[in-house]
């Protein structure tokens, strides 16, 4: 929970780099409160709007996360536009996110500690 935490107090933060356990902690916590959001509105049967409102809220720090983590692997975070091209670019995506941290120091900032 503090990793998804951290990622809301930096919530415009498109500086800096991000670890692979700091953004996929992030994602998995999106995970589960959509799913329980959604399942909240199933059960009560009313409109989406718990969950649009989340997922407007969580937009912003997605972008900003999700950039440091490219930063960290040594690529700008406008590669997220590469998700852009179906199938494959999302894919492509995916691959980058999981990839290791460079352990020098880059262009975007010192070496995140891996924990």
């Amino acid at each position: 929970m503090k990793w998804y935490l951290h990622v809301l107090k930096n919530y415009a933060t498109f500086q800096g780099r991000a670890t692979r356990k700091e953004y996929w902690m992030f994602v998995l916590f999106n995970f589960i409160i959509s799913c329980v959001l959604s399942a909240i509105e199933f059960m009560t049967e009313k409109p989406m709007f718990l969950l649009t409102i989340y997922v407007v809220a969580v937009f912003i720090p997605s972008l900003a996360v999700t950039a440091r983590r490219l930063h960290d692997t040594g690529r700008s975070g406008w590669w997220q536009l590469i998700s852009i091209i179906p199938v494959i670019g999302s894919i492509w995506l995916l691959i980058l996110l999981c990839l290791g941290s460079e352990s020098q120091v880059n262009r975007f900032n010192v070496p995140n500690k891996v924990a």
